[in-house]
């Protein structure tokens, strides 16, 4: 099984990022995928999820309007799509896969908002 996120980097505020997660050797189609996020000294935060076929997605308030998750089950991957970043968006970002008694994380993908 492997999940790997790409996509992170430097940007000045007000900019945007797209991430990347792809997934390998599980059936991605079947499995609610998230991003999560974690800075130094605190837990890791869900971000926004979404349900195995697309239909439904949610996000933490910080960043409704700002950020769009979707995923292309053709492909295995996820994305989420940022804008709009802020200061407070600078962390490392991890895709997750989850499903019954399964739990998958990636390796993480920095992204770090600053001018």
């Amino acid at each position: 099984v492997q999940l790997v996120e790409s996509g992170g980097g430097l940007v000045q505020p007000g900019g945007s990022l797209r991430l990347s997660c792809a997934a390998s050797g599980f059936t991605f189609s079947l499995y609610r995928m998230s991003w999560y996020r974690q800075t130094p000294g605190k837990g890791r935060e869900l971000v926004a999820g979404i349900t195995s076929a697309g239909s439904s997605t949610d996000y933490v308030d910080s960043v409704k309007g700002r950020f769009t998750i979707s995923r292309d089950n053709a492909k295995n991957t996820v994305y989420l799509q940022m804008n709009s970043l802020k200061p407070g968006d600078t962390a490392v970002y991890y895709c997750n896969a989850r499903r019954t008694w399964s739990d998958y994380w990636g390796q993480g993908t920095q992204v770090t908002v600053s001018s």
